[in-house]
């Protein structure tokens, strides 16, 4: 079959008939159908185009905002350990102020435990 010849279109091989004007007619509302479809095609390529951009851009995004979340996340660790070094490191200094009884209180009001209230000698 030559190239470019369509075996399916009728319109090569007809020749003109009293119903050429419907023919007519039909090829128009054929080529009309073509085009709305290329158009509607062309449309849906480019949405599907621009909602993988999209997606994209918002998975970058996110990869940022987990590396930056990651960051904060161990430099809270490393202030947590510090601290808590800085507490063990102080604990020894204070147990000598506190009263010899180490009773924890229970304070039913406040739904918390509570050590005693310790006044230290020094006033400020």
């Amino acid at each position: 079959m030559a190239q470019g010849s369509d075996s399916n279109d009728a319109s090569y091989t007809r020749s003109p008939s009293p119903g050429s004007k419907q023919d007519s007619s039909d090829d128009m509302k054929k080529v009309m159908r073509r085009e709305k479809n290329r158009i509607a095609a062309q449309k849906s390529r480019l949405r599907q185009t621009q909602k993988a951009d999209s997606l994209h851009l918002e998975s970058e995004n996110l990869e940022k905002e987990n590396a930056a979340l990651r960051k904060e996340v161990k430099q809270l660790d490393e202030e947590a350990k510090y601290l808590s070094s800085v507490l063990s490191s102080h604990e020894p200094l204070c147990s000598a102020l506190l009263p010899q009884s180490t009773d924890i209180l229970y304070s039913p009001h406040q739904g918390a435990f509570h050590q005693p209230q310790v006044t230290s000698r020094y006033q400020h």
